[in-house]
Order: C-alpha cells, then structure tokens, then sequence
C-alpha cells in the first residue's frame, strides 16, 4: 500500500540574511511492514494560484514499517511571485485566499513515487 502523507503544520521561521524561510511539517504514515526509505522530497506552496514558496530536502528520517513520523521541510519564499500576489490583494475585496501544497517524494528502493497535493482556503477576515 501507498503511504500515506498530510500536511500537518506551517509556519514563519526566523532567517539569518537571506529572504524569508517557512517550516512545513508533513505527517507520514507507513502502512506496511517494510520500512520507508526516503530519498528526496521537492515541494511547493501556491497562494492565488501564484506558486510563493518552494523547497527540496534529502535529509529525511526512515519510517519504521506500520508506524508514522513527521517530516520537517525547509521553504524559501519567491519574492516575485509574493509581490505579484500582494499587489493582486491589494486590488480584490475577496475574504478567502487559496492555497495548494503540492509535493513529490521519491523513495529508495522499490516504492514508486508518490505526488501529494492539499488544497484549501484561508480566510483573510
């Protein structure tokens, strides 16, 4: 069986320098006896349709066989793509903002890989 793997949590993290880094923390749940072996995960958050963050990360923990672990992510913040999104708020009346987390892990050995997507609104009143 597939794992399974949700987005548990989202937050600001405090950055030295560079542009703005977010925490994304996914849930996942290993269904299966043999353990998971993860070998890279890339990632992105999209506000609006407008893609902001995005992210890559190999140092991933094995989940042990019918248990499940949290895996800590590391997101930059595109500038850009967050002006352009400021600048199209700042133009709407809308109360709701859309958001799309869309991931894809690659496994070693002989899982194949799996594409997650979460999508879903914030509201902004």
């Amino acid at each position: 069986d597939p794992p399974n793997v949700s987005l548990e949590s989202f937050s600001n993290e405090p950055s030295e320098g560079g542009g703005p880094r977010f925490l994304i923390k996914l849930r996942v749940q290993n269904p299966n006896e043999q353990s998971l072996d993860i070998s890279g995960i890339s990632y992105s958050i999209a506000l609006a349709g407008k893609e902001v963050l995005t992210g890559v990360s190999k140092d991933i923990p094995v989940i042990e066989g019918y248990s499940e672990g949290i895996v800590t992510l590391d997101a930059s913040l595109k500038l850009f793509q967050m002006l352009r999104l400021l600048t199209s708020l700042g133009q709407s009346e809308a109360d709701k903002l859309t958001y799309r987390f869309a991931a894809k892990i690659d496994f070693k050995g002989l899982i194949p890989t799996q594409r997650v997507e979460e999508e879903g609104e914030i509201s902004l009143k």
